[in-house]
């Protein structure tokens, strides 16, 4: 069994498709290509044709997990539930957790803490749903911990623009209805209280 062409997708500029002895065998991702060393007119046997084709599929599915984390970071869990729902083995959804471990692109810690920064920039959220939020992604508590002491967003003075931006809707003005509104979103009774009795 011969190689007899290798060339680019159409679709998928990064993925080649292989051919053997005039067929379509199998397809590799850029990076998988250069590591397997495969060339025009190389000669392989049956179980190294077969052996190419199990790569092909491990490769596929390592190249949606890159483009589902390219979207954003993501938690450990939140790829374990992306892989499950993807009907991945256990063992190569193992392999490829670690795969991205070690290339730095799966890490709780930054995962966490990239969330907690975009959440503090999109909108007024406390601690509190920061850290249950946090929980809801699976993230270890010691991280959720650390993470939060890091932060150092000065809580009152974010309630005090949170307040500040609620007063002008028509239904904020009622004390009431503002207090269940920042309690939603996290903030401690006291807090409020100590804030709204500034105004």
């Amino acid at each position: 069994m011969k190689i007899t062409a290798i060339t680019q997708q159409e679709k998928l500029k990064s993925r080649y498709s292989i051919y053997v002895d005039g067929k379509y065998a199998f397809s590799l991702s850029d990076t998988a290509l250069l590591d397997s060393k495969l060339v025009v007119g190389q000669e392989l046997t049956k179980d190294e044709v077969g052996k190419f084709k199990e790569l092909s599929k491990e490769d596929k599915l390592y190249g949606q997990i890159l483009r589902y984390t390219a979207l954003r970071l993501r938690s450990r869990w939140e790829l374990e539930v992306y892989m499950q729902r993807k009907d991945i083995p256990l063992p190569l959804q193992q392999q490829l957790l670690n795969k991205l471990s070690n290339l730095g692109i799966l890490d709780d810690y930054k995962f966490a803490e990239s969330w907690v920064r975009n959440r503090r920039l999109l909108k007024s959220s406390s601690r509190r749903r920061l850290s249950l939020e946090l929980r809801q992604k699976h993230i270890p508590d010691e991280i959720i911990q650390q993470v939060l002491a890091e932060d150092e967003t000065d809580e009152q003075a974010m309630l005090r623009e949170l307040i500040a931006r609620k007063r002008k809707q028509a239904k904020y003005q009622d004390d009431t209805k503002l207090m269940q509104y920042l309690a939603r979103q996290g903030f401690s009774y006291n807090d409020i209280k100590f804030v709204l009795n500034e105004e």
